[in-house]
C-alpha cells in the first residue's frame, strides 16, 4: 500500500475507505478483536445518512424484492448480494458478524472466490431495504443490477456434480465387490455370496447408465441426427455394450461381468468434465448491459418521486439520476450540469461534461450531483439495448475448428466398428454366433475411447488452471483450441493498450512553489473526481492547508477561499475562458488570474511495443480506434512496421470490419475492454475482454485478461499450440493401449479382470502424461510483477 493510498483516520491507517467506515462501528458494537486478523485496522461510518435511504428506496417495493429473495417464508428470508468491495480476510469477518451489528439478522456467509455474501434474517422485524442500507453504511455496498431479476440465468447447475457423485460412489462400491472374484475364483465365500454381488453390482450400475451416462447419449444422438460422429457415439456404445453383457452374465449366470470397468468408465469421463468446468466457475463470461444497469430508478411526476423498474420507462418520463447512478435510457439532460463516467462502454476511465439539452446515453454513470433527464427511449430501445439485438449477440458463435477428439474419433469409430464387424465374421465362420457376438462385444468394451476422451479435457483443464493462475481466465476449453487456429488479431486502443489508470500529467503554467503545491494538492483531496485524484497523487507534499471555505461545483471543478483569496481547480468554464483544446486539461487560477493548467495524457502500457514485434513474425495485426488519428504518429513510432491502424471507428464498423476479415477465410481473435468492444469480441472467432480488474463489469467474451498480464500475450498464444501438440502425441499412447486390449478382444481372451487392469491404467497414464507435460509448458512462464 502506497503513501498516496493510505487513508489515515483518528490517526491509524486504513487500506481502503471501507475499512476506514467499519472502524467506529466495530469500537461501537465491541468487536474490537477484529483487528487481531490483520495489522491494518479497518473503517467505520456513522449514522445511515439520507442519500443511502434514497438510494435504495425502490428495495420497499414488493414485487422487486421478491425476485431478489432466495427463500421467504413469511418470516425467515434469504438474500444472496454480490459486494465487489470484499478484498482481505477482515472484510469476511466484518461481513460474517453482521449479527452483531443488528440483533434481526440471523446468519451471513461470505463466498471469497465470487464475492457474494449471504445472508438470513428476520423478515417481520427487518426489511431487505434495510440489511442493503447497513451494508451499504459500513462500505460494502451490494451491487444490485437488473441481471438479478433473472433467476434462471443465476442457478448454476449441480447435474454434473451429482453425476459424478454416484459414479464414483458406483464405482468404488462395484470395485470392492468384484474384486475377491478375481482374487479367488472359488471356494464357500465366493460360492454362497458372488450371485448376491453380482445383483447389487448390476443395480449400483443402472443409476450410472441412465442418469450419469445420459449427457453422452443425448450427444451422440444429437450427433446422428445431424450426421456428426463425435467421440460421445463411440462412448454412448461402449457404456451400453458394457452394460448389455454384464447383466446377460449376471442373469444367466455366466460371469461376473464388467460393472467395474462400466462405472469406472464415466467416472473418469465425467471428472475430465467436472475438471474443467469447476476451473473458473466464478467468473462470467457472458455479460450483458443487465448486469450493470440498475433494478429501479426514481421517476419524476407532479413533483412527486416515485420508484419504478427501468422495464416501466416510457419516452417522456422524467427521471432523477443521483450521484454514482447509472443512466439506464437514453434520454435528453433537462437540469444540472452532468459529469458523465461512460468507462463502462467506451472504455474510456475521464468522464465527459455534458450541458442542459445535450443527449446522454445510457450506461453512463452520473458523477457528482444529482441530474433530471426526460426519457427519449424505452429501455428495449435504447443505444446499448440494440447493440445486443446485433446478430453476433443473439447467434451463437461459430468457430470453423473441429475438436480435436471429435476430429480423430470420427476416423477412429470407423476403425473400431470395422474391427469389430470383421472379428465377428471371423469367429462366426471358425465357430457359432455366439462366440461372434462374444468377440464383437468384446472389442467395443476394450476399445471404448475412454483414454482418447480423458487427454483433451485434462490437458486444457490443466492449462486453463495454470492460464488463470497467470491471470488469463479462458471461458472453456474450446477457446484453447481456437487460440491455436487464431492467425490475426485485432486491438482496441483506448483502455487496451492504454493504461486506465495511468496517466502523463504535464503541468503547463507558472512555477508552483511549495504553498501552490499544498493548496492544489489539498483542494483535489476535496473531490472524488477522477482527474483529482490524479492531480492528488502527482503532487508531492505533505502540508496541509485548512481553507476558511471550499465548494465543489459539479461538473466544473472546486472552488476554495483563503484569507480572502479564491482558488479555482477546474474546467475551462470554471475560470471563465474558452478552449477548443480537444486534449483533457484541468486548469488553476487564483483571484480570476489564471497560473496554469494540468495536462493528462494516456499512457500506453509498458511491453507493448516489444510485445508487438513478437507478434508481428506469426500473426497479422490491426488496430482499431473510435478516436481521431490524432495518436497514429506516436503508435508508429512505437509499434513495428506492418501493423494497419483504422481510427473513428464506430462500434458497428468494428464488428463489420471483423466480419470481412473472416469472409477472407482469417481467424480473428479481438482483444478490448469497454463495451463499446463488446460487439466485436462477440463477432470475433475468440474474444478477449482486457480488465484492471476481473471482479468488475467485462463485456460478454471468451476469456478474462488481466490488464497488466496483456504483454505475455504471445507467450499464451504459444502455449495453446504446444498444447495441441501434446495432445495429439497423447493419442498415440491411447492408440497403443487400444491395439493392446483389441488383441485379447479379438482372440477371445478379453476377461473381466484384464478389462478392470487394462482400462483404468490406460485412463490414468494418459491423465498423468498430459498433466505433466503441459505444466513443463508454464515452468519457464513468469508473469509475476
Amino acid at each position: 500500500m502506497t503513501e498516496a493510498e493510505t487513508v489515515w483516520f483518528d490517526g491509524k491507517p486504513f487500506c481502503c475507505n471501507g475499512c476506514k467506515t467499519v472502524y467506529e462501528i466495530l469500537n461501537k458494537n465491541s468487536l474490537t478483536q477484529y483487528y487481531t486478523i490483520n495489522d491494518t485496522p479497518g473503517v467505520k461510518t456513522e449514522n445511515i445518512d439520507e442519500s443511502i435511504k434514497q438510494k435504495y428506496a425502490y428495495l420497499d417495493k414488493p414485487e422487486i424484492e421478491k425476485k431478489l429473495l432466495e427463500f421467504d417464508d413469511g418470516q425467515t428470508k434469504v438474500v444472496n448480494f454480490y459486494i465487489p468491495n470484499i478484498h482481505c480476510s477482515s472484510c469476511i469477518w466484518v461481513l460474517e458478524n453482521l449479527d452483531r451489528l443488528n440483533e434481526h439478522i440471523s446468519h451471513s456467509e461470505v463466498n471469497f472466490p465470487t464475492k457474494n455474501v449471504r445472508i438470513t434474517y428476520k423478515g417481520d422485524k427487518i426489511s431487505l431495504r434495510e440489511i442493503v442500507e447497513i451494508l451499504a453504511s459500513i462500505a460494502y455496498p451490494p451491487l444490485i443490477s437488473l441481471d438479478d431479476l433473472d433467476k434462471d440465468k443465476q442457478k448454476s447447475s449441480k447435474k454434473l456434480l451429482y453425476q459424478l457423485a454416484i459414479a464414483g460412489f458406483a464405482f468404488g462400491n462395484i470395485m470392492l465387490m468384484a474384486l475377491p472374484e478375481y482374487i479367488q475364483s472359488e471356494g464357500y465365500w465366493i460360492e454362497r455370496f458372488a450371485p448376491l454381488f453380482r445383483w447389487i453390482m448390476l443395480g449400483l450400475s443402472i443409476p450410472v447408465v441412465l442418469y450419469s451416462a445420459r449427457d453422452y447419449y443425448e450427444s451422440a444422438i444429437k450427433g446422428l441426427m445431424q450426421k456428426i460422429v463425435n467421440v460421445d457415439i463411440l462412448i454412448a456404445l461402449g457404456v451400453t455394450v458394457l452394460f448389455l453383457r454384464s447383466t446377460y452374465e449376471v442373469v444367466t449366470g455366466t460371469g461376473t461381468g464388467y460393472f467395474d470397468s462400466l462405472t469406472g468408465l464415466v467416472f473418469f469421463l465425467l471428472l475430465g468434465k467436472y475438471f474443467q468446468r469447476i476451473t473458473y466457475d466464478y467468473l462470467s463470461f457472458e455479460r450483458d448491459y443487465k448486469s450493470y444497469f440498475p433494478i429501479a430508478v426514481t421517476k419524476i411526476a407532479d413533483n412527486q418521486e416515485e420508484i419504478i423498474e427501468i422495464k416501466d420507462i416510457v419516452p417522456g418520463d422524467r427521471l432523477l439520476i443521483r450521484n454514482e447512478e447509472i443512466i439506464p435510457v437514453d434520454g435528453i439532460l433537462m437540469k444540472n450540469k452532468a459529469l458523465i463516467d461512460y468507462s463502462f462502454v467506451t472504455g474510456e476511465s475521464l468522464p465527459v461534461e455534458k450541458q442542459v439539452g445535450d443527449q446522454l446515453l445510457a450506461g453512463g454513470k452520473q458523477i457528482g450531483g444529482f441530474i433530471e433527464i426526460e426519457a427519449i427511449s424505452d429501455v428495449d430501445n435504447s443505444y446499448l439495448t440494440k447493440l445486443w439485438s446485433r446478430e453476433a449477440f443473439t447467434d451463437d458463435k461459430i468457430v470453423n475448428i473441429k475438436s480435436l477428439t471429435d476430429k480423430i474419433s470420427q476416423y477412429f469409430t470407423y476403425v473400431i466398428l470395422s474391427i469389430a464387424l470383421v472379428a465377428g465374421l471371423y469367429w462366426f465362420a471358425r465357430h457359432d454366433i455366439s462366440t461372434a457376438i462374444w468377440v464383437m462385444t468384446a472389442v467395443l468394451i476394450v476399445a471404448c475411447p475412454c483414454a482418447l476422451a480423458l487427454s483433451a479435457p485434462f490437458a486444457f483443464g490443466n492449462v486453463l488452471r495454470k492460464f488463470g493462475y497467470h491471470q488469463f481466465y479462458l471461458k472453456n476449453a474450446q477457446v484453447i483450441e481456437a487460440l491455436s487456429k487464431v492467425n490475426t488479431l485485432v486491438f482496441d486502443k483506448t483502455g487496451t493498450l492504454t493504461s486506465q489508470e495511468k496517466y502523463k500529467i504535464v503541468f503547463q503554467g507558472e512555477n508552483l512553489d511549495d504553498n501552490l503545491k499544498a493548496i492544489v494538492k489539498n483542494m483535489s483531496k476535496s473531490s472524488n473526481h477522477p482527474l483529482s485524484r490524479l492531480i492528488y497523487n502527482y503532487i508531492k507534499t505533505n502540508r496541509n492547508v485548512t481553507f476558511d471555505q471550499v465548494e465543489e461545483i459539479t461538473g466544473k471543478g472546486i472552488q476554495a477561499t483563503i484569507q480572502n483569496v479564491t482558488y479555482k481547480l477546474g474546467s475551462a468554464s470554471l475560470v471563465g475562458i474558452d478552449s477548443s483544446d480537444i486534449s483533457t486539461e484541468v486548469y488553476f487560477s487564483k483571484n480570476n488570474q489564471i497560473i496554469g493548467k494540468f495536462i493528462f495524457t494516456a499512457q500506453y502500457r509498458e511491453g507493448i511495443s516489444g510485445l508487438f514485434k513478437k507478434l508481428k513474425k506469426n500473426y497479422t495485426l490491426y488496430i482499431l480506434s473510435g478516436d481521431n488519428d490524432s495518436e497514429k504518429p506516436v503508435l508508429e513510432k512505437l509499434l513495428p512496421d506492418g501493423v494497419e491502424y483504422y481510427f473513428n471507428q464506430s462500434v458497428h464498423d468494428k464488428m463489420d470490419f471483423i466480419q470481412d476479415l473472416q469472409k477472407n477465410n482469417r481467424i480473428v481473435m479481438m482483444i478490448g475492454d469497454g463495451l463499446n468492444d463488446a460487439g466485436a469480441l462477440q463477432q470475433a472467432d475468440v474474444g478477449i475482454a482486457v480488465s484492471e480488474n476481473t471482479n468488475v463489469f467485462t463485456p460478454s467474451s471468451d476469456g478474462i485478461l488481466k490488464a497488466e498480464k496483456l504483454i505475455f500475450l504471445d507467450r499464451f498464444l504459444s502455449i495453446s499450440k504446444k498444447t495441441k501438440q501434446i495432445i495429439y502425441s497423447s493419442f498415440i499412447i491411447a492408440f497403443i493401449y487400444n491395439i493392446i486390449g483389441l488383441s485379447f478382444a479379438v482372440s477371445n481372451n478379453l476377461t473381466p479382470i484384464v478389462a478392470a487392469i487394462l482400462m483404468p491404467i490406460s485412463s490414468i497414464s494418459i491423465v498423468i502424461y498430459v498433466t505433466l507435460l503441459t505444466n513443463l509448458l508454464f515452468k519457464s512462464l513468469n508473469t509475476s510483477n
